[in-house]
């Protein structure tokens, strides 16, 4: 068994794939982070992220995929699931090693559960579209905070630029503590420091001064809507967990 330590890019795991085949390595374990001599009776490999090794693998597994396929690959990393690296590595090594198109042998462990992790991310991705609530900052910009489960961040830039094309605004993930910004023609990954605030989602005070009237017309209107004879806590929670109400303005 190898260990092999690798910095948790997409770029990472791909030199990590090419390692892999440039030692014949066989039974391996992939990780994120440093690397530590903990191991006993494995030997431990750290990877350098090359750019050149990435691409080389990239390009083969262009060959043998279609795009959608590597897409598919490629937010199955983002992902960021614990323990997932054995699968995507799993899955790479299969379409190298399988002479046929694999996309669709979902009578192979590793596709399937490759399968398995892109639903999950894309219904994540869906409930971010759904319940993403912004608020109108006093330089005009509108800010939204967002804690998913999975780091579906950049799979929202299409959705929001198209929606919201003609307003600034920021989505901010504090649970990575990175977030995006669009100034009416871009977008671009940001960093905010929150060392000022008592909580990254408490910026009230960057509040226009008719925000707070808008926030409250909205929590009137679902109160006006809802029929309290017809009330069904079960269903609601499980078309809007609870993990996300603390970012819902109706819910606050």
């Amino acid at each position: 068994m190898t260990i092999l330590f690798y910095d948790g890019t997409f770029e990472g795991l791909l030199s990590a794939v090419f390692e892999i085949y440039e030692r014949k390595l066989m039974q391996v374990k992939l990780q994120k982070g440093e690397w530590y001599n903990s191991a006993l009776f494995a030997e431990v490999l750290k990877i350098t992220t090359s750019e050149v090794n990435a691409n080389r693998v990239l390009k083969g597994l262009r060959q043998r995929l279609s795009p959608a396929a590597v897409q598919r690959l490629y937010i199955a990393h983002m992902a960021e699931m614990e323990n997932e690296e054995i699968t995507l590595i799993g899955y790479i090594r299969y379409v190298f090693d399988t002479p046929k198109n694999i996309e669709d042998d979902y009578g192979n462990k590793y596709v399937i559960r490759l399968s398995e992790i892109i639903r999950m991310v894309r219904r994540e991705k869906h409930r971010m579209e759904a319940f993403v609530r912004f608020k109108k900052l006093k330089d005009e910009t509108y800010y939204a905070t967002i804690e998913p489960d999975f780091n579906v961040l950049p799979l929202l830039i299409k959705h929001f630029k198209n929606r919201y094309a003609d307003q600034k605004w920021i989505i901010y993930d504090i649970k990575r503590n990175y977030g995006l910004y669009y100034n009416l023609h871009d977008t671009q990954y940001m960093v905010l420091d929150f060392s000022t605030m008592n909580k990254p989602g408490d910026i009230i005070a960057a509040f226009t001064e008719d925000e707070g009237i808008y926030q409250h017309l909205w929590k009137n209107y679902f109160n006006s809507v809802n029929i309290p004879a017809r009330k069904n806590t079960r269903l609601h929670v499980r078309h809007i967990p609870k993990r996300y109400w603390r970012h819902l303005t109706e819910k606050i």
